[in-house]
């Protein structure tokens, strides 16, 4: 290949790099907008375009933490679960805690995102977040105390992982009954604030995790695939199998389901 070909395919390689990317400095795409190419003119306003947009969505995410920030409040910890409506496996909770505007590019409600961005996103909030903490609550205790005061129960437990106490604390949907912590619940809050979004993604990460492993011992019902939601797959997979150990007994999904 001559040398002209090889600084050609090299440029084009580093104008993907810088396009792949909200992290790039505008001033590093702006020589883009007067390329000789058309495509890449194209591609550069294309990028600023959702750049843009992408900083507006982010600086609603923190409407409701930036109000907390004004009335003094400095650790405000975002609270979400994952969990609630399978009916195999734990409940999981997740309490996270991040600086101020920190700009997660790509943040949202995790239930709105591929696995590989939920897993990209996790990385960078378990690096830079000023406290994150995650705790479960198996399918045991579940049956014991119903799925609703495991969800509670595994939210406190996440908050006393933190290290330190929240002044305040946001969730999604629920407040946090017998907490002596200031809290907001938000409706939809995974996807209207980062605090919370931050805390939702941890929260499934995590019990992916948790379920894969239980796909392994558990392969006859598929759970790699639906994480223990009770899909038509899943569903037809307790009909002939019976429960398995991890299966919470408490959930009540078809009367012809059989009691292995």
């Amino acid at each position: 290949m001559s040398e002209n070909k090889l600084n050609a395919q090299a440029e084009k390689e580093r104008i993907k790099q810088l396009l792949s990317s909200y992290n790039t400095p505008e001033e590093e795409i702006f020589p883009l907008l007067s390329a000789k190419s058309a495509a890449t003119r194209q591609k550069a306003e294309k990028y600023l375009q959702k750049k843009q947009a992408e900083e507006e969505r982010l600086h609603q995410l923190y409407c409701y933490e930036r109000e907390l920030y004004s009335q003094g409040y400095q650790l405000i910890a975002g609270l979400d679960e994952a969990g609630r409506g399978p009916v195999c496996g734990p409940v999981v909770a997740a309490a996270c805690i991040l600086p101020p505007e920190f700009k997660l590019w790509g943040v949202n409600d995790s239930k709105k995102l591929s696995e590989s961005v939920r897993l990209e996103l996790e990385r960078e909030i378990k690096d830079k977040a000023l406290f994150w903490a995650v705790a479960g609550v198996n399918h045991r205790k579940i049956d014991e105390i119903n799925i609703l005061q495991a969800t509670f129960l595994a939210m406190r437990k996440s908050i006393s992982r933190l290290g330190i106490k929240p002044d305040y604390l946001l969730l999604d949907a629920v407040k946090l009954p017998e907490c002596d912590i200031p809290q907001q619940a938000i409706i939809k809050g995974d996807a209207k604030s980062a605090s919370i979004a931050a805390a939702s993604i941890l929260a499934k990460t995590h019990r992916d995790r948790i379920m894969d492993k239980y796909a392994q011992m558990y392969p006859q019902y598929g759970i790699a695939k639906h994480k223990g939601y009770p899909t038509a797959e899943h569903i037809k997979a307790i009909d002939e199998f019976g429960w398995s150990p991890i299966h919470r007994r408490s959930f009540h999904i078809k009367k012809q389901v059989k009691n292995g």
